[in-house]
């Protein structure tokens, strides 16, 4: 299936090198799982069934920590009209459309193929866009879909998940069980942690990198598709204000969902947390967009803005 939101490359050879390393960190990680838990069998089955259960179900489970919900176009027909035309004109297949009662103004994508697709809007993001943004945003997430990114996004998360419950695991087992293990177990268990620590920050700093690219990629998309960069532009401005009034701590539970996010769940004063962030900075986005826009000579065109 080849919709005509415009291919990205740099983002499929992006996508690749990271599925690849990640991969050969999977490898050493499943060793040192397999030190931990003396069985081969019961490594390979659990991580398969994860890894099987976040492939296949990850759109399930993003609706349901988010509080989403399939939506008929009964209920919300101008938002299935939307996503109607823009399919249309992208030459896709429609996703299944879900609403999550939140006033974070937000949305997302998630599925494993483009024909298991969800494209999720907040209530928060229906009741402040105007319609040319709205279909800026859609757009955004649609080509999240076509261009497959989504999916590498899942998989690519599944090993630092992993990485995590197992450092976890090593802790509390060590923590509650280390008077009765020798000191030669207590230095493999450690050195489990560290190998675990490790693979979790390779995957992290791995899934940063492709995520930051790929919001890039999904803004040049869907700003060539709908031919209205200005107008994803001003949501994005739009958004990204309304987001860094939230509190923080009203955030932190969205924040867990960043990297599938149109724009992440930062509050007013991110720090650190910028830098490690899985969204480019607005400044860029609006940047490439001003851009685009100049090149489709959008200013000058009538009957834009």
């Amino acid at each position: 299936m080849h919709s005509r939101f415009r291919s990205d490359r740099r983002l499929t050879t992006r996508m690749g090198i990271t599925l690849f390393l990640l991969g050969l960190l999977y490898v050493g990680f499943v060793a040192a799982l397999i030190v931990l838990l003396k069985s081969w069998v019961l490594v390979v089955v659990v991580a398969a069934a994860l890894l099987g259960a976040q492939y296949w179900f990850s759109d399930r489970v993003a609706l349901y920590a988010m509080r989403g919900r399939v939506v008929e176009r009964e209920e919300y027909p101008g938002l299935h009209g939307v996503v109607d035309r823009l399919c249309a004109v992208a030459d896709m297949p429609k996703p299944v459309v879900a609403v999550s009662e939140m006033d974070m103004p937000n949305a997302f994508a998630t599925g494993r193929n483009p024909d298991h697709a969800v494209v999720c809007v907040t209530t928060g993001l229906l009741r402040r866009l105007e319609p040319a943004e709205l279909e800026g945003v859609l757009a955004h997430e649609l080509s999240h879909v076509a261009h497959k990114d989504v999916a590498v996004i899942t998989v690519a998360s599944f090993l630092g998940v992993i990485a995590g419950l197992i450092v976890r695991f090593a802790f509390y087992s060590q923590l509650f069980g280390g008077a009765r293990r020798d000191q030669n177990t207590a230095a493999i268990f450690a050195a489990v942690m560290g190998v675990a620590a490790a693979v979790y920050a390779i995957s992290f700093l791995l899934i940063r990198a492709l995520s930051r690219y790929r919001e890039l990629a999904a803004d040049r998309a869907a700003a060539l598709l709908t031919g209205r960069p200005s107008a994803l532009a001003s949501a994005l401005t739009k958004v990204s204000g309304d987001i860094a009034r939230i509190p923080t701590e009203d955030l932190r539970t969205a924040q867990a969902f960043n990297a599938f996010y149109f724009t992440p769940a930062l509050g007013r004063e991110p720090g650190v947390a910028r830098l490690f962030s899985t969204h480019p900075s607005l400044e860029q986005r609006l940047d490439q967009l001003g851009r685009i826009s100049a090149e489709l000579g959008e200013a000058a065109a009538p009957g834009r803005g």
